[in-house]
């Protein structure tokens, strides 16, 4: 081919895109033969969907194969980029490509999530009308980033991260591809290095040819052949991170990883997340937050200790920052997920907010209410209050600290682990008298 072709130079991620299902990989839980995205496809339905999933996975790739399968014709807009304006110039070209020659139109919007509420609704009546097919796509939950009369309109269809697997195909692939690829070149690389690359790219396939295309640009040629090495690779995966979007789905997926791990007492998987997190770049103080709620959330009193751990190491990275100050990060998430744990707190607090929420400004009773004056005094405040430091064990027995109409409502029930134990039996004791 001739050198100067555009096509050659194209990224390698866009010379390598697929251009029918058979090319495709990973994704097969959507195009293993029988699934309904694949046999709309193989039968050139097309119904107006929303692609949701990771960069690099197929997403625009996908929306334009089902259109050719279809023969239809394909309008590409960019959320980013585009306006009302475009969304109505591209439904005008579809009603006349309509009338001219009867083909249908897909209209795909990438980041399709970055769309306005007012830009989404326009989107509403060509779909209902028929004039165009809507392909959406996004790396945001539709559920919370799209309107509920847009979402109503369309299949939603996850995409998954491609496994090492796959990707190290996808590799091979094109080192081999002597039209598309890197075939012409005939590079040297060991399996071990493919695997290094496939497990770099994290997931996505568009990193994945993009790391490949570095490290071919800086291969070293021994002995007449173009080497590609460990050494090189390092080189080229330079300010590559693992796959972490702050305030994004997977950010609070990672989160609730985390949190979960501490809550379910595995030490392991909570440190497995935390550096997970802190890996892809998150705010330390971000997770410094988070492990304090951790503490009076999931371990409470059964281990008052916890929260002054989370406080601590708080404190420890505010004054020795990164990546010091990450040792007590790590120190105090294993205490907490091998401390005992109780949510009786977290529980009581809900529903004593509830009642307060549900019964409105109840009035304080009169024998807890402040006197400070000789009026207050004649008016009953204070008055028949019992102080506690005066009766037998320090406790008021009987006496009721409510407004009268939630007298005797219960909201703390200690757990039998850790101090709540003893927290537990003193209570019991109390109540008895």
């Amino acid at each position: 081919m001739n050198l100067q072709h555009p096509l050659n130079q194209a990224p390698l991620a866009a010379r390598m895109r697929p251009t029918c299902v058979s090319e495709i990989i990973g994704q097969q839980h959507l195009l293993a033969p029988g699934k309904s995205l694949r046999t709309a496809i193989d039968n050139g339905l097309l119904h107006s969907l929303v692609f949701w999933g990771p960069p690099g996975v197929g997403k625009t790739t996908l929306a334009k194969i089902i259109a050719a399968s279809a023969d239809s014709h394909f309008i590409e807009l960019s959320a980013v980029m585009a306006g009302v304006k475009d969304i109505r110039a591209a439904v005008s070209e579809a009603e006349q490509i309509k009338v001219t020659t009867g083909m249908k139109t897909v209209v795909f919007i990438d980041e399709i999530h970055r769309f306005s509420k007012s830009q989404q609704d326009s989107l509403l009546a060509p779909i209902e009308s028929g004039a165009i097919i809507l392909f959406g796509a996004t790396t945001e939950n539709p559920s919370f980033e799209l309107t509920n009369a847009l979402l109503s309109r369309l299949r939603v269809y996850v995409l998954r991260s491609i496994d090492a697997e796959d990707l190290n195909i996808l590799i091979h692939r094109a080192l081999t591809d002597q039209v598309h690829g890197l075939g012409s070149r005939h590079l040297s690389v060991e399996d071990a290095v493919v695997a290094l690359i496939g497990k770099a790219a994290d997931g996505d396939a568009r990193r994945c040819l993009n790391i490949l295309q570095i490290a071919a640009d800086l291969a070293e040629t021994r002995q007449g052949r173009e080497v590609i090495d460990y050494e090189i690779v390092n080189e080229a995966l330079q300010g590559h991170a693992n796959r972490f979007d702050k305030q994004g789905d997977i950010f609070y997926d990672q989160i609730s990883a985390l949190h979960k791990s501490v809550r379910g007492t595995d030490p392991d998987a909570a440190l497995y997340w935390l550096c997970r997190m802190l890996d892809g770049g998150c705010d330390p103080l971000y997770i410094a937050r988070r492990v304090i709620r951790m503490a009076s959330e999931d371990i409470g009193n059964a281990d008052p200790r916890g929260l002054q751990m989370a406080l601590d190491a708080t404190q420890a990275y505010e004054r020795l920052g990164t990546p010091e100050g990450e040792l007590a990060l790590a120190q105090a998430v294993v205490y907490m997920a091998c401390a005992p744990k109780s949510n009786a707190v977290y529980v009581a607090y809900k529903a004593a907010m509830a009642d307060v929420r549900n019964t409105g400004s109840l009035e304080v009773p009169d024998h807890l209410r402040n006197a400070p004056t000789k009026l207050m005094k004649e008016l009953g405040h204070g008055k028949d209050y019992r102080y506690a430091h005066d009766e037998t064990h320090g406790y008021a027995a009987g006496e009721n600290y409510f407004p009268e109409k939630l007298k005797g409502r219960r909201y703390y029930a200690p757990v039998e682990r850790g101090l709540e134990i003893k927290i537990k039996q003193k209570l019991e004791f109390l109540r008895k008298l």
